[in-house]
């Protein structure tokens, strides 16, 4: 009986730790940006991929943010590569911003100019 309940005691904490890792919480599901931008650097790394870009504000200057991707395993299965995006590719790219208001996102979508996606797009009629 005390092996079982330790070993559920075990999963417990574990599943705990992974759901408090994989919480989405800090972004606004409720707002979509959808922006023209520059990448500026794509990082390819466990636990999240990191996408660095360029937007250019009205104002005519360039702030930077970062987008958080899901992992490269599950990426990777989705047909992405550690070079699908490339420095100076100009792509428009749906993100769910900080609540925070910081200049960081979660990655929605990404639509490239000869018109390849990444992640979801919503259909045109």
């Amino acid at each position: 009986m005390t092996k079982v309940i330790g070993t559920l005691f075990f999963l417990m904490i574990i599943t705990c730790n992974v759901m408090a890792h994989h919480s989405s919480a800090m972004f606004d599901k409720s707002s979509v940006i959808e922006k023209k931008v520059t990448v500026i650097e794509f990082q390819w790394a466990n636990p999240h991929v990191w996408i660095e870009i360029s937007i250019l504000t009205n104002s005519r200057t360039v702030d930077l943010w970062s987008i958080e991707g899901r992992g490269p395993n599950s990426l990777f299965r989705e047909g992405w590569r550690p070079h699908s995006l490339q420095p100076g590719d100009v792509i428009t790219i749906r993100f769910n911003p900080m609540r925070d208001g910081s200049n960081a996102g979660g990655f929605i979508g990404a639509k490239f100019e000869d018109g390849r996606i990444l992640g979801q797009w919503p259909e045109t009629t």
